[in-house]
């Protein structure tokens, strides 16, 4: 069996990172139907921010994830993205296995569990459950895709200082 060592580049601060906060806020999917895509994601129990529509030509729903500082928004006139052209949007688990089942439960098809072996992605979870390593993967119904990683201890340079 092969081992991977997962390794943070350049772990101390660097000085020349930004002194203003800029947090990822909001991601836009490209979907086709926007009734459809609300239903879908607040079937996965994300919680409605809003749902508004300026006019005939814009209308933005919000959703966020549980206990993510990100949300998703997705609806008429926001982007011209093919629905469905997003890939690989990954949600951070604590428990890949428990995640899965939950999706499973509210009616997602969600692959079965994978893991990283040197460079290649092989079936079942990493045999030591190693942060970063294990996966399971599934989509919304336009195709957008999303990438279940169970993180369960965090690398050296992977949390911003207070």
């Amino acid at each position: 069996m092969s081992t991977t060592e997962v390794t943070s580049e350049n772990t101390a601060q660097d000085s020349s990172l930004g002194i203003v906060d800029m947090k990822l806020e909001v991601v836009t999917l490209p979907v086709s139907d926007v009734d459809r895509a609300k239903s879908f994601y607040q079937g996965l129990g994300w919680r409605l921010d809003a749902d508004f529509t300026f006019g005939d030509d814009v209308r933005a729903v919000q959703l966020t994830p549980p206990h993510s500082n990100t949300s998703i928004s997705f609806g008429k006139g926001l982007t011209t993205a093919e629905p469905g052209s997003v890939q690989r949007l990954e949600l951070v688990v604590s428990d890949v296995e428990a995640a899965r089942d939950d999706l499973i439960s509210r009616g997602v098809e969600v692959s079965e569990p994978f893991h990283r072996d040197g460079g290649k992605l092989v079936p079942g979870l990493d045999p030591e459950r190693r942060s970063y390593l294990s996966y399971a993967s599934f989509s919304d119904p336009d195709g957008n895709s999303w990438l279940l990683q169970e993180v369960t201890t965090r690398l050296p340079g992977r949390l911003w200082e207070d």
